[in-house]
Formats: C-alpha cells, structure tokens, sequence
C-alpha cells in the first residue's frame, strides 16, 4: 500500500473512533497562563503540566506567564501567536470573564477554542494578623462611616473577589462604586501587600493564604461559599455573618483558535487523562479544589451562561 493511501486510511479509521486521536504523549505543549507567578491560575496551570506529563499525556510543558487586565493581555497574545497551534493551551475562568465584562479589550474570548472547566473554588477574606478588623461586621461598620478607609486587595478588576466586595457593599446599602479596590496582576504581588498592611482586606482562594492562616500571619474573616470549606471549618460564611454573598471562582482550559475538530478532540482526552491522575489528584486535595469537569458542548454554554449570569450581577453591584 503506498504511503499516502496508508495515512489516509488511518485518518479515515481514526474519525470513526476505529483508533486512538493522535499519540498524546508526544506532544510538546506550551501553556498561557494570564496573571503573574503565584495566584490561583498559576497553581492551576503548573499543576494541570504536572498532570499531562505524570499521565503521559504530554511529552514537556512550556509555560508563559503574562499578567494584566484580568487575563486580558496574556489572552491577546495567546488568541494572535497561537492560531491554528494544536499544542497551545490557556489556562482561564470566572476571573477573565468578569474582567473582559469591565473592560471590554480589543479581543474576545469566543477567538479560542473552549476545552474543559476543571475546578471551583471560593474566596476566602483575610486581613493581616495586626488588623483592628476581628470579623466582617467590623470591615462593614468601616465601610458604612467611611468607604474610601477599606482598602480591598486582589486579583484584576472584573475578578470574582472584586465582585464579591461590591455585593457586599450592595446588600449593606454602600455605594459599591466607591470601593477602594486594588487590582494586583498576580497573587504574589496581592499576598505581599496583605502581609505588608497596605491593603485592609484581601481576597483569593484558601490555597492561596492557606499556610499564612495556618502560621497566624493573616486572619481569616469570610468565605463566599454556601456552607464553610471542608478544609478550613473555621472560616465563617458571609451569609452565616449576616451578608448575602456567594459567589465560585472556577478555572479552566482553552486552546488555539482555529484548530480542527479532532484536535480538539484530542486536547480533551489529553485533559481527561491528565485530571484522573494521581499528580492531579494530589494538587487538588493540596489546594482544597472541587473538582468541576466539563467540556464539549456542554462547557461552550456554561460560557455563554456565565457571562450573562456575571453581568447580570455585576450590573446589580454597580460595577458596569
């Protein structure tokens, strides 16, 4: 059989499912993450490469790490360098949503190629150990005398801890546009400020202050969770303080623009086979991640729900 006519047969076998989408393990990938070394899609993207590796589903990992405007530069750069790219991933979630909401950049999230939603997380609030704050009701009595004396610290603006301070403000009846908020691009750059006492209060994930809890450097004073985590039971819910906020933090993956079906498809498996492994599953005990799996069609319309879910409550808390 000639050799075109034997590659042609394998393709045609391949898309009727007859064989395996394209050897995974060889594949040398290279992988955008928007925000800087140490926040929550840093963990994510660097554990996810673990993962693909551990699994055998790719042969390296590359990472890039791109801070700004809440994914918004390092998905600009991603959606024009990487077009057609099959080995081009981005880590993403919740926090680009709400950024690309606010700030509108010059381009769209719907250029790349949804793959998989992969964890959920939610934001716990903590203020440096020294902090004349001992719970949330004394962060709101503050903001009710004087908003612009409660400095919020956290990810970009658009994130879900910004917008988690501007319910806040909403159901306590504060002017949610007066928040003294302070967008850091990573959550290295946020932690130091919490450590250092120039902002009063801060947001990310547990995973993030969990060892600065837990050796007394930052107290925590809230979780937007509906019922307190299972790996911190310590932490009191808003809603439990008397304040109507809940709100998840998921992340996800997308790749190139322009890939074809199968390379697509076969990005999900590579997903699939690396969130089963036990490197996988370390990060996301380690972390205190729900696992939050969903792709194929499936996770397009979670997008699209999400952003209409997210303005919808952004546009109540006066942030758009």
């Amino acid at each position: 059989m000639r050799r075109d006519t034997f590659l042609k047969s394998l393709a045609a076998l391949a898309a009727a499912g007859a064989l395996p989408l394209p050897a995974l393990a060889n594949a040398n990938l290279k992988m955008m993450i928007p925000a800087n070394p140490g926040g929550g899609w840093d963990t994510t993207g660097r554990a996810l490469g673990k993962a693909l590796q551990d699994a055998g589903a790719a042969a390296s990992v590359q990472f890039d790490n791109k801070g700004g405007a809440a994914g918004a530069i390092g998905l600009a750069q991603f959606v024009n360098a990487s077009k057609g790219d099959p080995n081009a991933l981005m880590v993403m979630g919740a926090v680009m949503i709400g950024g690309i909401i606010t700030g509108k950049p010059p381009v769209s999230l719907t250029q790349a190629t949804p793959i998989a939603r992969l964890t959920s997380e939610y934001n716990v609030f903590v203020v440096p150990a020294d902090s004349p704050f001992k719970s949330m009701k004394d962060v709101v009595e503050a903001m009710k005398k004087d908003m612009g004396s409660v400095k919020w610290g956290g990810g970009s603006r658009g994130s879900t801890e910004h917008i988690a301070a501007a319910m806040l403000a909403r159901v306590v009846g504060a002017d949610a546009a007066k928040i003294n908020y302070v967008p850091f691009r990573g959550g290295g750059e946020a932690t130091a400020a919490i450590l250092g006492g120039n902002v009063s209060v801060g947001g990310s994930g547990y995973s993030e202050f969990q060892q600065y809890i837990e050796s007394g450097k930052m107290r925590p004073i809230g979780v937007t969770s509906a019922t307190r985590l299972k790996n911190a039971p310590n932490i009191p819910t808003m809603k439990e303080q008397g304040f109507d906020v809940e709100i998840g933090n998921w992340r996800g993956v997308y790749a190139a623009p322009g890939i074809t079906p199968d390379q697509r498809k076969a990005l999900t498996a590579m997903m699939q086979k690396a969130v089963k492994s036990k490197a996988w599953a370390e990060a996301m005990e380690r972390n205190g991640w729900t696992d939050a799996w969903l792709a194929g069609p499936a996770f397009d319309e979670f997008v699209e729900r999400e952003f209409a879910s997210l303005r919808a409550t952004m546009v109540k808390a006066g942030m758009v």
